[in-house]
């Protein structure tokens, strides 16, 4: 399965006050890193949600923090689809520094599941979309 890179560059508004990522911006590198994934399958999740009814959420995440990332430190996040079902996906996503790219800051599972944008209720993904969809396995 291919994987999915995007680059970060982490500014002072990331960091504690130590100079240090705060644990959950490391949950919006991630966000971000998926939501390129996507626009790279040529989805915009905003007219999904205009033309399609449907927008996605966060439904489970499983994260280890390993070691820090710092101010000013360039990362790399992947973001690789592990499973998917009618109605949603799993990632297997790592943050990484660009100085050691063998050595992650964090590894995170994350399942997002596609959602009525009116009724707040899980829905299968638009057929468009799962045409797109690499194939996991």
């Amino acid at each position: 399965m291919e994987v999915f890179r995007w680059p970060v560059r982490v500014y002072y508004e990331d960091t504690d006050s130590g100079g240090v990522v705060y644990y959950a911006n490391y949950l919006k590198f991630m966000e971000r890193a998926r939501t390129e994934w996507l626009r790279s399958l040529g989805f915009e999740q905003d007219l999904m949600r205009q033309d399609e009814g449907v927008i996605f959420a966060v439904h489970h995440v499983s994260i280890d923090y390993l070691h820090p990332a710092r101010f000013n430190e360039q990362l790399e996040v992947t973001a690789r689809l592990v499973e998917q079902k009618r109605a949603s996906l799993t990632f297997a996503q790592s943050v990484y520094p660009l100085a050691q790219a063998s050595r992650p800051c964090c590894s995170a599972r994350v399942r997002i599941v596609c959602i009525d944008s009116h009724q707040f209720r899980p829905t299968a993904m638009p057929e468009n979309l799962m045409k797109e969809l690499p194939n996991v396995g």
